[in-house]
This record gives C-alpha cells, sequence and structure tokens, in this order.
C-alpha cells in the first residue's frame, strides 16, 4: 500500500513537471501577446491536491521560474528588470494565493470526511463507518472461510447516570467506556458507538471460544472502570460468531442485538455468545 501511494506521488510530481515545461513552450513559441500564464495552475492545482501545500508551493515556484524564461525570451527586446520583477511578483502571487486557497479546501473536505465516520462524542467509529468495516470483513471473512465474531454491548442502568449524576457523567462515561474498548481490544478489532449507550465490538477471525474469552476479560476491565468512578452501571453483551455470512450487514448486527437482548432479559450484566454455523437454515 505504501509503495503505490508512493509511486502515486511520483507520478503525479512527473507530470505536473512535465505539464509546467509544455505550457513554458507553448508560452515562448506564441509569443509575449498570447498569455498562458493561467494553465499553469493546472499543474499547480494538481500537485496541491493530491500532494500538499508545500508541494504546491514548490510547483507554483518552478511555474513561475519557467514563465519568467519563457516570457523573456520571447520578447523581441527582453523587457526591463523592473517590469519582469513586477510581473513575477504579480503572478507568484496569484499563484501562492491559488495554491493555499485549494489546500484549505482539501484539508475541510478530509475534516468534514473524517467527522462524518466518527461519532463527535468518543472519537470512535459511528454507525456508518461500522456498517462499511463490517462489510469488508464479511466479505473476506466469507472469501477465506474464516469465522467472524460481533458484539452488541449496552450499558445497564445507564439512564440513572443522566437522571441523578448529570448528562456530563453520562458523556464521561461514554467517553471512558469507549477509551477503554479501544484500549483492551486488538489492533485488528473495530469497535464503533451505534448511538445512545451502544455499542459493537467486531472480532475477524475469531471463534466463539476465543471470542467468550476475550468477551469475559473485557467485561471485567469495564466493570472495575465503573467501581472506579463509583457508576452504578453494568453491561449486557451479545456476541454472535458466524461461520456463515448473513446476506447483510445489518442482519448481523441484528443477531448481535438480539442476542444482547436475551443478556437482559437474563437479569444484566451477562454474557451470552452463540454461534451461526449455517445462516441460510437459520433463516
Amino acid at each position: 500500500m505504501q509503495t503505490k501511494f508512493f509511486h502515486n506521488r511520483i507520478r503525479t510530481i512527473i507530470i505536473s513537471i512535465s505539464l509546467i515545461f509544455i505550457i513554458g513552450d507553448l508560452d515562448y513559441m506564441t509569443g509575449y501577446q498570447l498569455g498562458f500564464s493561467i494553465f499553469y495552475l493546472i499543474p499547480i492545482c494538481l500537485v496541491t491536491w493530491f500532494i500538499g501545500r508545500e508541494a504546491g508551493l514548490t510547483m507554483s515556484a518552478l511555474g513561475l521560474l519557467v514563465w519568467v524564461l519563457a516570457d523573456y525570451f520571447a520578447h523581441p527586446e527582453p523587457p526591463s528588470l523592473l517590469v519582469t520583477f513586477w510581473n513575477a511578483l504579480v503572478r507568484m502571487g496569484f499563484f501562492i494565493i491559488v495554491t493555499l486557497l485549494l489546500a484549505r479546501i482539501k484539508l475541510s473536505l478530509e475534516k468534514e470526511k473524517r467527522l462524518s465516520r466518527i461519532d463527535f462524542l468518543t472519537g470512535i467509529a459511528n454507525r456508518h463507518e461500522f456498517e462499511n468495516i463490517l462489510h469488508l470483513e464479511m466479505e473476506r471473512s466469507r472469501r477465506h472461510k474464516r469465522p467472524l465474531t460481533l458484539a452488541y454491548l449496552d450499558c445497564d442502568n445507564f439512564k440513572t447516570i443522566n437522571d441523578q449524576l448529570g448528562h456530563q457523567q453520562g458523556d464521561l462515561l461514554l467517553k471512558e467506556l469507549a477509551n477503554s474498548l479501544a484500549r483492551n481490544t486488538r489492533k485488528i478489532d473495530k469497535i464503533a458507538r451505534l448511538g445512545g449507550d451502544e455499542f459493537v465490538i467486531l472480532l475477524p477471525e475469531t471463534a466463539e471460544q476465543e471470542g467468550r474469552e476475550i468477551f469475559l476479560r473485557l467485561q471485567v476491565k469495564l466493570l472495575t472502570i465503573m467501581e472506579l468512578y463509583k457508576w452504578p452501571v453494568t453491561f449486557s453483551i451479545g456476541a454472535v460468531t458466524f461461520y456463515d455470512m448473513p446476506l447483510s450487514t445489518l442482519e448481523a448486527i441484528r443477531e448481535a442485538d438480539h442476542t444482547m437482548y436475551q443478556a437482559k432479559v437474563n437479569g444484566k450484566n451477562q454474557l451470552i455468545t452463540k454461534a451461526i454455523h449455517s445462516f441460510i437454515t437459520k433463516q
């Protein structure tokens, strides 16, 4: 992945530099009376968008240098240094302004894209992003015939925290919960907040027994956090191991949700696990 990324950057730089010299050549051949300076923005914008602001500013300097040389030698009588300097200053200012504006737009779009994927309160993945991740993992598990374990976690008595201690404490609890989930799961695992006090944990390539052991340890860690803050909250967890993948992410999440509900019905603060070996048969 990194090699491909590096090669794409090199390709973009080579194409942009080539475009600058082609435009400079056209600028020189058509003479000083026809202006081509605006076309230098094409490679400058290309580099700024795909590589970054610094690369765009560097390409702006190169574009300016090529334009100055083409304009200088295209004149029958070379203009004075003052005129050349002034024209170069104006065009460089134009190139820099466009580069900085484009870089800011790209940064804003990336920020919006990132915010659309994460939960605003906890900083972990939101439902939309998790469904995308789950879809990819289900396809991979289906292709390699490997199990996948999905857990649905709900905070017992969370409403009591908001009612008695205030929403600020409720928000703090959710943040601590998300941080603990992130710290106590593997790098390959994925966590997300679906909304309210409901979270999901995805364990790729994890069988039922292994998943159960992971969630038991996780439950102990979470309860320790609750005791530390003296929050009267426990956790109901429903975990489903899929040996055969469901047709959609919604079906997978629904199965885990139903299993979690069984834990609620059984008295809360429970971990219930189950395995589905054939989803078609189950239907």
